[in-house]
């Protein structure tokens, strides 16, 4: 006798999976993942849905690591998983319950027992996709997690998305033009004469400066937790999309977010994302903890190319750099370029501007909060690697400390912190206006 869920043994569909899995085989062309055999019964302790614009995350956390497969079968869409060694139980049963009526590719899931030791988990699309299927570790309050990334075929373009977002009056100012190569190497050979530096500032203040607005952790990734149960990842989200709206608002400005929704970006796309949009400035919004909940205050934090500032500085850092493994990627799916980066002559350079933009909004945030440290701090954050755009990371303030945590969650210090923020962003453009830049990069 078999549980269901909307779904039990299906004829058809075991005949395809013998037929793909015997194709398999046979040197076929199909995606199939078995994990280890031997594995001994294993329970679902949670299951969760997260949709985001560019893709759907699904992650099912069991007691020790799941054994299972999985393919795709068309006609309609739908990706089939099977998990070997699990009984259907209450966490399964929550599943479907789980999907959204707006997530952009899950149309419903459905689980049911297919058979005795096996349950069967079939995800009908709302188009067709390209999955990502991978295993976890336990780290941090998380047990072994299977992992499944629902990418559209065709990825959503964040830079045309932001093209289209330009208003009629942004076009007609020629601020989305693309860049000429060789006005930009014609500037840079004659960088050092007063006359072109002239021409070069006097181009500046007539474009739109992006400012790239980094919202701390996401999805699977909650960052610190407050003692009243506040999460990072919401705080940071809410003041970022306060900050955006402030910068919208600029007349020779536009904000971009890294994300704009509870879903989990890998450190690696937050600083290609700023890259690709060629981006003027990165900010990067945390509200952190510390082990002691009396530590209080605001800090602004670049990278370092000589190791961090201090013992603090070297330790947030290492927690902040453990996000993708908390949020979870796909290692083997990593190209690693940005990871593999050198600290060259220009990330010097560029350091120091993070220095100055860092110092400009550390003076801001001293208006409002006390500050945790008088400077601003250095460390090897992943997240600042961008080798060319002046990068800060800005701790708000510590949710780990009770007055803090309950200030982070009011709407008026939330505003107060954006406003802060966009006063050293704007302090920073008036005395380094960024030269031989576009605000928009051209489709490689």
């Amino acid at each position: 006798m078999h549980t269901e869920i909307g779904i039990g043994p299906d004829p058809a569909l075991d005949a395809t999976l013998t037929r793909r899995r015997l194709l398999k085989f046979a040197g076929a062309s199909l995606v199939l993942l078995v994990s280890p055999p031997g594995m001994a019964a294993t329970s679902l302790v949670a299951v969760r849905v997260w949709p985001a614009p560019e893709y759907t995350r699904i992650t099912l956390e069991g007691s020790a690591q799941l054994k299972f497969s999985h393919l795709l079968v068309k006609d309609p869409e739908r990706l089939v998983v099977d998990l070997e060694g699990v009984e259907l139980d209450s966490v399964l049963q929550t599943l479907p319950s789980k999907v959204m009526e707006s997530d952009p590719y899950i149309r419903l899931i459905r689980a049911g027992q297919n058979r005795p030791g096996v349950v069967r988990v079939v995800v009908e699309l709302k188009e067709e996709i390209n999955p990502q299927v991978f295993t976890l570790g336990p780290i941090g309050n998380y047990g072994h997690r299977l992992v499944l990334d629902l990418y559209p075929t065709r990825p959503v373009d964040p830079l045309l998305a932001l093209i289209e977002k330009s208003s009629p009056m942004d076009a007609a100012a020629g601020a989305d033009s693309p860049a000429d190569p060789a006005n930009e190497a014609a500037s840079r050979v004659s960088g050092d004469q007063p006359a072109a530096r002239t021409t070069e500032r006097t181009r500046a203040a007539n474009r739109l400066f992006t400012v790239v607005l980094d919202a701390g952790h996401g999805g699977e990734d909650p960052g610190a937790v407050g003692r009243r149960g506040s999460y990072e990842k919401n705080v940071t989200l809410s003041i970022a999309r306060r900050l955006k709206r402030k910068i919208d608002a600029e007349p020779n400005m536009r904000a971009v977010m890294t994300r704009d929704g509870d879903y989990f970006v890998p450190l690696q796309q937050r600083v290609a994302r700023a890259r690709r949009v060629r981006a003027d400035l990165f900010v990067s919004i945390h509200a952190d903890a510390f082990v002691r909940p009396e530590a209080h205050g605001s800090s602004v934090f670049v990278l370092s190319e000589r190791g961090a500032s201090s013992s603090a500085a070297r330790w947030l850092a290492d927690k902040e750099n453990d996000a993708d493994l908390i949020g979870g990627v796909n290692l083997a799916k990593q190209e690693g370029h940005l990871a593999r980066t050198l600290l060259d002559l220009s990330q010097t350079a560029t350091i120091n501007d993070s220095l100055k933009l860092g110092r400009a909004v550390l003076a801001e945030l001293g208006d409002i909060n006390s500050l945790h440290k008088p400077h601003v701090e250095q460390a090897g954050f992943a997240v600042l690697k961008a080798p060319d755009i002046p990068s800060i990371l800005v701790e708000t303030a510590f949710i780990s400390n009770p007055e803090e945590e309950r200030r982070l969650n009011d709407n008026a210090y939330q505003d107060k912190m954006a406003e802060a923020i966009l006063r050293g962003i704007r302090r920073y453009f008036q005395d380094n206006p960024p030269m031989g830049r576009t605000n928009v990069a051209q489709l490689n």
